[in-house]
């Protein structure tokens, strides 16, 4: 595939939260792009910005020659890989295949050697920085895969994340997110810890936030999500069923190398026992409330 914005065609399946934020920024860097979302409403912003509707997975994969996947949990990423109307089966030879879909290291190689077999080439490129980093274009995207084809859409992933970094052969960017959401899951923890204790001192929970942030307790969670906690705001930047998705994923490979992880143990229980009193919609930051409601 030749670099040349004038030849290239992505197809981009799943606007949600992070995905319409993603998608309009391609289309600010001036690539032509269509999109395809099972909601279409979810859809239509991204429709008035420029990008082309397409009613299946099968015709984005069928016209596109880089095709983004940013859905929601991997039972979502195997149908739109590998269903009948699926990408695997209806995509040209030469394409690129870009899961940036949170998703099972094990199933980033499935979707390697199945586009491999087929003329394809895949890369696994999760992304961190939440709702803003998406806005702002300033993801981290964490890649798999092989280094031709990292070369090939840099400057795809450029228009998207700041921090772009190969870690290694297929599976390898969705090893690296776990990494990178076992370091949350704790985190957030003491986040919430900190500011709950704060405001039980009696002490003005902004005016910690201003002595703490900049220090060793610094975090993208303490500076980016601490502030949203303690104003009340607990709406999605990345959903808590979303979190507990990743979190399964990263304790069922952790017991597969024979790792024992507590911190992530912990953190998932109480993210679970949110989800059940119906806080799964809610934005991570919600953990807040296992703290400030008991």
């Amino acid at each position: 595939m030749s670099v040349c914005k004038e030849r290239i065609i992505i197809g981009f399946i799943g606007t949600g939260v992070m995905g319409r934020s993603m998608a309009t920024n391609l289309l600010k860097s001036d690539y032509k792009v269509m999109v395809y979302n099972r909601t279409k409403a979810k859809a239509e912003e991204l429709i008035k910005q420029g990008a082309i509707w397409k009613d299946t997975v099968a015709e984005i994969a069928g016209e596109a020659n880089v095709i983004i996947t940013m859905v929601g949990y991997p039972k979502d990423v195997e149908e739109v890989y590998f269903g009948e109307s699926g990408i695997i089966q209806n995509a040209k030879a030469g394409s690129y295949l870009i899961d940036m879909t949170t998703s099972s290291p094990k199933l980033a190689q499935k979707i390697y050697e199945a586009a491999k077999a087929k003329g394809l080439h895949a890369l696994d490129a999760p992304v961190s920085g939440g709702d803003v980093g998406a806005r702002e274009a300033k993801l981290s995207i964490m890649v798999g895969g092989e280094s031709a084809a990292f070369e090939a859409v840099r400057p795809i992933f450029e228009a998207m994340g700041k921090n772009i970094v190969l870690q290694g052969g297929s599976g390898a960017g969705q090893y690296t997110k776990m990494c990178n959401q076992i370091a949350i899951a704790s985190n957030m923890i003491g986040v919430c810890e900190a500011m709950a204790y704060a405001k039980k001192a009696g002490l003005n929970p902004q005016n910690v936030l201003k002595s703490i942030e900049s220090g060793a307790a610094g975090s993208w969670s303490l500076s980016n999500l601490a502030p949203r906690m303690l104003s009340g705001d607990f709406e999605p930047g990345f959903y808590i069923k979303h979190f507990i998705k990743d979190m399964r994923i990263a304790l069922e490979s952790a017991k597969e190398m024979g790792l024992k992880t507590p911190g992530l143990e912990l953190a998932l229980s109480l993210y679970e026992e949110l989800a059940q009193k119906g806080e799964e919609n809610s934005g991570t930051q919600a953990l807040f409330k296992y703290y400030i409601c008991d």
